[in-house]
């Protein structure tokens, strides 16, 4: 794995699609269909009626009144379908899975989201640029995919991903199509973007010489033979994968280090009350940073209320100490897959980079911080979610 680009110098013009199908948050590099916040991910939701017929994806899953329909209709529910597809040594029997509806299989459900997915990048391309049919029509039958997956995932776990792809509808079913999917690990993935976010820079600049150029400061800070890991917590699960530089410098490749680490412990709240529970994974997981204030959610009217519920005009209050309960089993969790990491790693490891949903959560980030440092590890995150 090299962190060093070279711009496209190509003959023709060429279109890359990126997917990052999550456990609870997906996400492309396109807008989507009823999400007019700007968020850059959406639930990764899909309502399926009694036929298997898809009926809402994504942020049209959750929107407001949708509720009602869903229960006159009969529709089905369907998330962390993505999980039913790991490797039989990632499976968590403590933790099971919701189950997907009837007739439907991993692959298809992932087929079914990856075409949605396709649907609103093809919609915004089209909408975003001048001649744009004739634009689509110059690119689309040799359009490249990359899939990420996370580290731990191997051939039969891509092998299924390339054929949702097919039943997507995104490539045809021939070696020309196939090897028109590249497959990327979620940890190089966020390995990449955390270097050439600057994470790297200060630790150089407090341990070395004052250094602003990012490659200039990986070279010297693998040399030293040390070794970063990236902790990945999402809202269902959390990963991690542990990275070094290989020997010779050339081109700034890195591999890794330690047998990556899987766990279904992400931020995931839950609970009967979807309002309740909706609410706490988009606001209060996010916001709560200290343990003497206290967390409301959002999820009734202004007339609701019951004072010894702690419920007022439609709010339930939490104390803050509750909310930190809620996440101990999460810090716990982190801390001791970072101690595990660090023992089995083939060489010393010195920083670890939070990247994730959860990563933004500033009592996690705190505590998290508060445990490494007696250990010696620098914990650092970019300024922007992963």
């Amino acid at each position: 794995m090299a962190l060093t680009r070279s711009s496209y110098k190509g003959p023709s013009r060429r279109l890359v699609l990126a997917f990052d199908i999550g456990t609870t948050f997906s996400g492309i590099s396109y807008r989507y269909p009823a999400q007019v916040t700007g968020d850059a991910k959406i639930p990764t939701v899909i309502y399926y009626d009694a036929k298997g017929t898809v009926c809402a994806v994504g942020a049209e899953a959750m929107r407001e009144g949708l509720h009602e329909i869903v229960e006159d209709e009969g529709w089905i529910k369907t998330e962390w379908f993505k999980l039913h597809m790991r490797p039989a040594s990632m499976v968590d029997n403590t933790n099971p899975l919701p189950p997907l509806p009837a007739g439907k299989s991993p692959v298809g459900v992932f087929a079914d989201f990856m075409r949605y997915l396709f649907d609103c990048a093809k919609t915004y391309i089209s909408e975003a640029h001048l001649n744009s049919s004739d634009l689509w029509k110059s690119v689309e039958s040799k359009i490249e995919f990359v899939l990420a997956h996370p580290n731990g995932w191997e051939g039969a776990q891509q092998e299924q991903m390339r054929e949702a792809a097919v039943l997507a509808g995104l490539i045809p079913d021939t070696p020309e199509g196939h090897a028109r999917v590249q497959f990327v690990p979620e940890g190089e993935a966020s390995l990449h973007f955390c270097v050439q976010s600057g994470l790297t820079v200060e630790p150089l600049k407090a341990r070395i010489v004052i250094m602003v150029d990012v490659k200039a400061y990986s070279w010297l800070f693998w040399q030293r033979g040390e070794g970063i890991l990236i902790v990945d917590a999402g809202g269902g699960t959390i990963d991690l994968s542990a990275y070094g530089q290989r020997a010779g410098l050339k081109g700034h490749e890195f591999e890794e280090i330690s047998a990556p680490q899987y766990l279904l412990h992400g931020s995931k709240f839950m609970a009967d009350v979807d309002a309740i529970t909706q609410h706490f994974d988009e606001k209060s997981k996010l916001t709560f940073r200290v343990i003497d204030e206290p967390s409301f959610i959002k999820f009734g009217t202004v007339r609701d209320r019951d004072v010894a519920l702690g419920i007022r005009s439609g709010q339930l209050r939490l104390n803050g100490s509750d909310v930190a309960d809620f996440f101990e089993p999460s810090v716990t969790c982190i801390i001791q897959a970072i101690e595990d990491q660090r023992e089995n790693a083939q060489r010393p490891i010195t920083s670890v980079f939070l990247v994730g949903g959860f990563a933004a959560n500033e009592w996690l980030f705190s505590q998290l911080k508060a445990a490494l440092h007696p250990l010696g590890l620098e914990l650092c995150r970019p300024d922007t979610g992963v």
